[in-house]
């Protein structure tokens, strides 16, 4: 049976790591203050917000070199499993987190947002990396929340903490777009990358065996989180992934409509589709008039 370490509350995570339980739905945690331990994949009941230092032993990045090394923000979203297997060897994590539980932004502004924070759902590879100034807010941020913490319970205490969070993590936000746009080279060559793979998918076989493409394809297939991916698409090109994927679909039954030796119906099971009538009203939508009124009007 694999083994997984699960923290299922807060306070549980906060044994873990040495730490008093203040209140039973949020946490600021000191990672120094932790007993070594080793690598083990984890599970997460809760929200986890972690800044940590790029050279700490238990966040890995492959050969990837980045372009803001001062300090590493990792998100981990209720129900993930976080970090892999790394035998027996010990080591001592350090830096800071924010931990807090779902039920604590019942009812919030920030539960009513918590979704449009799609930097929970990345992977360890995509994770923010801020500068000194960019880290300095962040750790202002968890010095209000480690007050509200320290402060007697009062009818404030709920609305004050899910703002706070809420002001950290929508400058994490800020934070991303910024990251989107320092790597614009490396973005461009994702997209490009991405083009191809909708070429090649289009001039292959996998519509009629696979079906039409699908965002988690395609960002599986450029080793990208589906949130990830779909953030960046949307930054580079002001699309979203679907719809960048629907416009390569139509400029490629385009030029199959041109081609009088097919029928219609041949089209859209070659591009995938399940049914003819879902491809003439995906095409409408995008044209403006149906495959046959298009045949009709290039002819």
């Amino acid at each position: 049976m694999e083994d997984i370490l699960r923290f299922e509350t807060v306070s549980q995570y906060n044994a873990f790591n040495n730490h008093k339980t203040l209140h039973p739905l949020v946490s600021v945690i000191d990672f120094s203050k932790a007993n070594p331990r080793r690598l083990r994949k984890t599970y997460f009941g809760f929200y986890l917000v972690i800044l940590k230092d790029v050279v700490c032993g238990d966040l890995r990045y492959g050969k990837n070199t980045y372009d803001y090394q001062e300090g590493t923000l990792v998100f981990i979203g209720p129900g993930q499993i976080f970090g892999t297997d790394g035998g027996e060897e010990l080591y001592q994590p350090k830096g800071f987190g924010v931990v807090f539980h779902p039920d604590l932004i019942k009812g919030t502004s920030l539960g009513q947002r918590i979704n449009e924070y799609t930097f929970f759902s990345y992977q360890v590879s995509e994770a923010l990396h801020v500068s000194e100034r960019e880290r300095q807010l962040v750790l202002d941020c968890f010095s209000k929340i480690q007050y509200e913490l320290d402060h007697a319970v009062d009818k404030h205490s709920k609305t004050l903490l899910a703002d706070n969070f809420e002001l950290l993590l929508n400058y994490c936000m800020r934070f991303y777009d910024r990251q989107f746009i320092t790597r614009e080279s490396a973005n461009s060559g994702i997209l490009e990358r991405f083009e191809g793979l909708l070429q090649d998918y289009f001039s292959s076989e996998k519509p009629q065996t696979v079906g039409l493409p699908s965002v988690t394809y395609c960002a599986g297939e450029l080793n990208l989180s589906p949130h990830y991916f779909g953030d960046l698409i949307k930054k580079e090109t002001g699309k979203t992934a679907l719809e960048y994927i629907q416009l390569k679909l139509i400029d490629v039954a385009k030029e199959k409509i041109h081609d009088p030796m097919l029928s219609l119906s041949e089209i859209a099971y070659g591009l995938g589709f399940k049914y003819p009538q879902h491809f003439t009203r995906l095409f409408k939508q995008q044209v403006g008039m149906s495959p046959k009124e298009y045949r009709e009007s290039v002819n």
